[in-house]
């Protein structure tokens, strides 16, 4: 089993290197999130580990689906989803931006809404490109990607609702509120809203005897915020709908909405991606042989280099002791030399001698 998961997971990232601008952005935020990892477990922080290891499934997701129902993601749409998964689960959980940062919850939902009409859209055009028996209107596909788009928000905070019911996450943050107005508090039961404005300060009195004081005013249980997710999420969807209207209508190649919508892919572009994949690995191979090549003939080289080097130093250090102390055989080769030269001389001068 493990050896399958890593042939799994080795495939998708062979995929996601045939777009090397994907392939960049994907290996940086792994980079980052492995990283991440490292410091929550040093630090003690298992749950956060575990996000992060989720992270890194996540981001072979989309590479996975591609292949699976046949579809090509277009670069900037793949990117955008890897910055989504990092900024969700590795800002947002394991670095608490959710409630270090103002507005970070609201800012991803609103780009999950755009994606989502966008991931709509394309369903729906691919049906309608393909299929011989349908013909959408541009405005048909443009409500149908919003309404994909917000019943997606919609299950989410379902979601969150279910986990903060069953597990207490607060997945569906509090806010505090100075003023509410509930039915529950007429004491005619007449269903009219009771207000009460300024409040300053609540207090919870438990069973125990324990009480816990909110101040500031009184808190809103998730209300605000799950209403205040699903309009943004709204805002996304809306503008990514009148985005992709306008593309269908003129089909200008130039729209923001190429770069977004997803497109089928033939078996044969599936099969030629795969051939891709076996040159890149070949290349790949090929690549890490001449790098073992290169070094080894640079350490024989080296070798070979210090071998000389050590034949030298022992002959110099031959001939410098044989200089000191002098062989007999070392040294009577010296004496016949000097007497063979002492010849030379005389008969040189014996010559100048007769020329005078």
């Amino acid at each position: 089993m493990p050896r399958r998961i890593n042939r799994w997971i080795q495939h998708q990232k062979d995929r996601i290197r045939l777009d090397r601008k994907s392939f960049l952005i994907y290996s940086v935020l792994r980079i980052l999130v492995i990283l991440t990892g490292i410091r929550c477990f040093l630090q003690g922080r298992y749950e956060d580990v575990a996000l992060c290891i989720l992270s890194l499934v996540l981001f072979l997701l989309p590479s996975f689906f591609s292949e699976k129902l046949k579809i090509e993601i277009p670069t900037l749409f793949e990117s955008l989803i890897y910055l989504f998964i990092f900024a969700a689960e590795i800002l947002g959980e394991v670095n608490h931006y959710y409630t270090a940062i103002p507005g970070w919850d609201t800012m991803l939902h609103t780009i999950n809404g755009f994606l989502c009409a966008a991931i709509g859209f394309s369903l729906v055009d691919i049906l309608n490109r393909k299929s011989k028996n349908l013909n959408l209107s541009p405005l048909y596909l443009a409500i149908v990607a919003f309404c994909f788009s917000m019943t997606v928000g919609v299950l989410w905070e379902f979601f969150e609702f279910f986990c903060d019911q069953t597990f207490f996450l607060d997945m569906q943050k509090d806010f505090i509120v100075k003023t509410i107005a509930s039915v529950t508090l007429d004491p005619t039961h007449q269903q009219i809203p009771v207000k009460i404005s300024n409040i300053t300060k609540t207090v919870i009195y438990s069973a125990d005897g324990t009480t816990t004081t909110i101040n500031g005013g009184y808190l809103d249980i998730g209300i605000i915020d799950t209403m205040k997710d699903l309009f943004v999420n709204f805002i996304g969807a809306v503008v990514f709908s009148v985005i992709g209207y306008l593309y269908v209508k003129k089909r200008d190649s130039r729209s923001i909405a190429k770069s977004l919508i997803l497109t089928t892919l033939t078996d044969e572009e599936l099969a030629e991606q795969e051939r891709q994949i076996e040159r890149n690995n070949l290349e790949q191979i090929n690549e890490a042989a001449r790098r073992e090549a290169a070094v080894h003939a640079e350490l024989e080289r080296r070798q070979k280099d210090l071998a000389d080097d050590a034949e030298r130093v022992k002959k110099e250090w031959k001939e410098d002791i044989e200089e000191d102390f002098g062989y007999p055989e070392r040294k009577a080769d010296r004496e016949q030399r000097a007497l063979e030269k002492e010849k030379r001389k005389q008969k040189t001068e014996s010559g100048r001698k007769y020329d005078r």
